[in-house]
């Protein structure tokens, strides 16, 4: 059985987003690796309750950092090359 590895492609966004937390809170940054090691194994279950994306953001997927962060992804399979593209970081607003 051969096991393709999936590339991670940030988007700037994305990046400047995850270089924040990685300065401001070591809780959600543990929780940022652990949705994208899990997502690299399978981007469509497990933590964080993925789900698929509708209107301008269709073909792109969602996973819960915390109860008003999210991670939007898309995960794509070119030439054999698979590719996570981590588009975003989004808080929600909750008020």
């Amino acid at each position: 059985m051969t096991r393709h590895k999936r590339l991670i492609c940030w988007s700037e966004k994305a990046w400047s987003d995850y270089l924040y937390w990685q300065e401001h809170d070591k809780k959600i940054l543990g929780r940022i690796n652990k949705l994208i090691t899990e997502g690299l194994r399978d981007p469509f279950s497990g933590t964080g309750k993925p789900e698929p994306l509708r209107g301008n953001w269709q073909g792109y997927w969602s996973r819960r950092i915390t109860d008003e962060h999210r991670q939007i992804y898309k995960a794509t399979d070119k030439q054999s090359n698979k590719i996570a593209t981590i588009a975003k970081s989004i808080t929600l607003d909750t008020r």
